[in-house]
């Protein structure tokens, strides 16, 4: 699909905002759940099975999500994410019930599984191999920066009411949904539907498990399932961690976690594509997991704060550098079965969204040193497990 370069510019922005969008409206909440969940009267339990419902949720979507990414187009598919979740925020919002607040959550799951797969094979549709790296770092860069700007905004818009951010994410996410039906035209032509959509009839969830682990495939999806399962861990883990052991205030953690975050968007945007087109994708991961592998060790022998905030944002830098290789390799690698690759790539990091936190802490009740430790023994076996990695270009074409 021929397009001019200033109007393929305005479809990128387009895609980078509902991405960004979407995950603004989950940083948004951040800020306002612990004082949300006291005026509810919510246990702690309940706040974490909320958090499961939308990884379960999301996990179960990705697949179908990924074959009607394919089956019926980039565009409805980001629409109708978008659609989802602005009601998903809206009757969370309004929601004076824990049972609409599981339902809301769940919408969020489905509506995250369709937005992803959707944006990312749009931009593989619209990008050339050598644009894709590029592109994809300022995808990753648009989810990044929509989690750092998310909590001070939601922290602002809560002084007008502590429901305020959750209308404000549905509203926005309201305008991102018609904006994109005005504006974005189908990236994937009524032809190349019809061939994908009759490969598709009969995949399954379990059928499309089975795809996954083909060589070209599997490497890949389990070093993000290792990337989900550690960052996921790592973010649950860390407040925790900074606190029994530091004795960091809130705002100490704050500044952290905000300044790492930033550092790792502005090298993601500044030097991304020039990693990648030096190192190649699969050099790049490695790098990413041994720094991180590393750091994690290090993080239990560290003290003192500017030691902690310069590891926590090498740590940052190695994930948010690692999601978008990792991305760019998958998209180069899937031909004309993006909405598949996405919707797995989806599915990956749905599982180790679910794991993740739950085990970082078990460990941690155990000892407040050990789930780094894992983390840290988790990214060594990603790094062993790409060293067996052969990937053969000439393999790509049997897959499609």
């Amino acid at each position: 699909m021929k397009k001019s370069i200033k109007e393929q510019k305005t479809i990128f922005i387009i895609l980078l905002s509902n991405i960004f969008i979407a995950f603004l409206g989950i940083g948004l909440i951040i800020p306002i759940m612990p004082s949300f969940m006291k005026i509810m009267n919510l246990s702690g339990s309940t706040m974490g099975y909320l958090v499961a419902a939308f990884a379960i949720s999301q996990l179960i979507t990705s697949p179908f999500a990924g074959i009607w990414v394919d089956r019926f187009g980039r565009k409805k598919m980001i629409v109708l994410g978008l659609l989802v979740f602005s009601i998903s925020e809206l009757i969370f919002g309004l929601g004076t019930h824990v049972s609409i607040f599981y339902l809301s959550r769940i919408l969020g799951g489905i509506s995250a599984a369709f937005i992803m797969p959707g944006v990312t094979a749009y931009v593989a549709d619209i990008t050339t191999q050598q644009e894709k790296s590029k592109a994809m770092g300022y995808v990753s860069a648009a989810i990044s920066t929509g989690f750092i700007i998310g909590p001070g905004a939601g922290g602002f818009i809560a002084s007008y009411g502590i429901r305020m951010p959750f209308f404000f994410a549905s509203a926005l996410a309201l305008i991102a949904a018609a904006a994109s039906s005005f504006l974005l035209k189908e990236s994937l032509s009524k032809e190349a539907r019809e061939k994908l959509s009759s490969q598709t009839k009969e995949s399954s969830f379990f059928k499309d498990l089975k795809r996954s682990i083909h060589p070209v495939y599997f490497i890949a999806f389990l070093i993000v399932f290792v990337l989900a399962f550690g960052l996921s861990a790592y973010e649950t883990v860390f407040s925790l961690f900074s606190d029994h052991k530091f004795g960091f205030t809130p705002k100490n953690i704050a500044t952290i976690i905000t300044i790492s975050s930033i550092v790792a968007v502005i090298i993601q945007i500044l030097l991304f594509d020039k990693l990648i087109n030096k190192l190649g994708e699969k050099k790049m991961i490695q790098l990413c997991l041994i720094i991180g592998a590393v750091l994690a060790f290090a993080s239990t022998v560290i003290s003192g704060f500017l030691a902690v905030l310069l590891v926590t944002c090498f740590i940052f830098l190695a994930f948010d550098l690692l999601r978008p290789a990792l991305t760019t390799f998958l998209s180069k690698v899937a031909g004309d079965q993006q909405g598949f690759v996405a919707g797995m790539n989806s599915t990956y990091t749905s599982l180790g969204n679910i794991f993740g936190p739950a085990l970082g802490g078990i460990l941690f009740d155990l000892n407040i040193h050990i789930p780094f430790l894992f983390a840290g023994v988790m990214m060594m076996v990603g790094v062993g497990i790409t060293l067996v990695w052969k990937v053969k270009w000439d393999e790509v074409s049997t897959m499609n």
